[in-house]
């Protein structure tokens, strides 16, 4: 028994107290009336198992209840009555916050109702099962009120309220209430491929790209006329990959996007087998699993715990030699980094480099999710693994802040997406607001993850072409391309009417489809809202 609560008198049942929740507790105080407050406990067996709550935002604590005269009076304190006082306490009032499954349904599950129940029918000697008809009525009511917010674009024949009306009246048990409710939501694959995505987990990220190669072949010329001079052009390669890059000429201009490659052809084969010899030497040299240090072996434990949980939907990631590759890569960064170390979510950004490498050792029609890399001879997946390696440290250089001490620059960017999203779109800003969501909230893996999370991995991959191809560095128009995805989905936004539905959307975004037209667009409208923003500060300042 928490140590808030004192012990009740003796006269109460042994039985009610044992089982009583603070729901019940609550319920049979507010029935009670001016009953005493050594009556209160008992009153439990009169009550139902429906959690009689006043709090109107899932995930939040419930609010302040008024207590009884006779208690106020005498100072007695009851277990779940006013404030919680009780981690117990707390934790029931936001168990519904992230419980994308359960709380549809209203499924009882838990022992401590099954006991209440079972006392509640041996004090009052009726049916345990037996459900409130309005308790029922108004369960019913809200789960089909919620879905019908959410799913009206989607379903214009989503059953309504008085739909629901006419089927609870018939529940008599649980089981039967939740076969009804179950039927009365919309049948679709997307709404269960919704339920089934919880929040922070990465959906499905597909490595095979919607959109055919051909869109890029009369840049194909251009990039090998580019490629093919004695001198490259630097400035016109970022210019023609800003748009994009075909996939044959990917790994390619990646290296010299990310000034992994000197420009001047002449110099390019012996920079290439200097640096891969170079990390091979790096790998002789740092990457010690038995290493004596502390911090190392913190490090790597670290490590070695992420990195099987990146994609754990694509049977490449989980092949051995991949994860030991990117443990490696990952714990020689961390050690020639000291200032940051290691962080969780840049195990993400390994990814791209190494499926752009892989797929150029690859022939077109290999299917990369299910390759196996024992296949592969040993020379070439070290070139794989040393030009993922130095293109991943020239790709974080301009972004070495977001990994620091307490990540001071993730903090920053958050803050001015915040402040821009405010001067774009004032609605959508409040609507966040009024709700009690925080940029920080959402945004974070958004900054902290480069959208890795949020987006199929060719989308991510088209994306890099882009933010490869800045040229002051992809930090800030990394701000702009977030602002652009947010602003992307507002209609979806401005329907969800609580907290749990818009964290719940934001960390799920339904992006699975998408493809590089997708991502064209969002390109371009971050273009025009850099070109709008950018130049012009006073936008970004608060109006005194």
């Amino acid at each position: 028994m928490d140590n808030n609560v004192e012990q009740a008198p003796k006269n109460t049942p042994t039985a009610a107290v044992r089982t009583g929740t603070a729901a019940e507790v609550i319920s049979g105080t507010r029935n009670a009336g001016t009953t005493p407050a050594t009556n209160i406990l008992a009153n439990n067996a009169n009550s139902t198992f429906w959690k009689n709550s006043g709090r109107r935002v899932p995930g939040r604590p419930s609010p302040k209840r008024e207590l009884p005269q006779e208690v106020v009076s005498t100072g007695q304190r009851v277990a779940g009555i006013g404030m919680v006082s009780t981690f117990r306490d707390y934790q029931q009032s936001v168990s519904d916050a992230w419980d994308t499954g359960d709380d549809e349904f209203c499924i009882i599950s838990s022992t401590e109702a099954a006991a209440a129940a079972a006392a509640a029918a041996a004090g009052a000697g009726g049916d345990a099962t037996r459900i409130s008809r309005q308790m029922s009525q108004t369960a019913a009511l809200n789960v089909i009120e919620t879905h019908s917010r959410s799913n009206q674009n989607q379903n214009h024949n989503t059953p309504r309220a008085n739909d629901c009306e006419q089927t609870s009246s018939t529940l008599s048990t649980p089981e039967e209430s939740r076969e009804e409710r179950r039927r009365s939501l919309p049948d679709s694959n997307e709404n269960r491929s919704r339920l089934r995505n919880y929040p922070g987990r990465p959906q499905l990220q597909k490595i095979s790209s919607n959109s055919q190669d051909g869109e890029y072949e009369t840049k194909i010329e251009k990039f090998q006329l580019l490629l093919d001079s004695p001198q490259l052009d630097l400035v016109a390669l970022k210019k023609l990959s800003w748009s994009g890059v075909p996939r044959k000429m990917r790994a390619v201009s990646w290296r010299l996007l990310s000034k992994y490659l000197p420009p001047s052809s002449e110099r390019r084969m012996a920079v290439l087998e200097s640096k891969r010899q170079g990390y091979q030497d790096l790998r002789h040299n740092y990457f010690k699993v038995d290493s004596q240090d502390e911090t190392q072996q913190d490090t790597y434990r670290q490590i070695h715990i992420d990195v099987p949980r990146m994609n754990p939907q694509i049977p490449l990631f989980q092949q051995q030699l991949v994860q030991e590759m990117f443990e490696r890569i990952l714990f020689i960064w961390a050690i020639r980094h000291p200032a940051s170390g290691y962080v969780q979510g840049i195990n993400d950004l390994v990814t791209p480099f190494f499926i752009v490498f892989l797929q150029e050792a690859l022939t077109p029609s290999t299917d990369l999710e299910k390759f196996d890399m024992s296949t592969l001879a040993e020379e070439t997946r070290n070139v794989i693994e040393a030009d993922s390696f130095w293109c991943l440290s020239k790709f974080l250089d301009c972004i070495q802040d977001n990994y620091i001490f307490a990540q001071l620059g993730i903090q920053e960017k958050v803050n001015q997406l915040k402040d821009l999203i405010q001067r774009i779109d004032v609605n959508l800003h409040r609507h966040l607001q009024t709700h009690g969501v925080d940029y920080l909230q959402f945004s974070f893996r958004w900054m902290n993850n480069l959208l890795t999370r949020e987006l199929p991995l060719h989308c991510t991959i088209r994306l890099w072409d882009t933010y490869l191809a800045e040229s002051d560095g992809f930090a800030l128009f990394h701000l702009y391309v977030c602002a652009a995805f947010l602003l992307h989905w507002k209609e979806q936004l401005m329907q969800q009417n609580d907290f749990q539905g818009l964290m719940l959307l934001l960390q799920n975004l339904p992006t699975h489809n998408w493809s590089d037209r997708q991502i064209n667009v969002l390109l371009a409208e971050a273009f025009r809202l850099k070109f709008t923003y950018a130049d012009a500060p006073k936008h970004l300042e608060t109006k005194s």
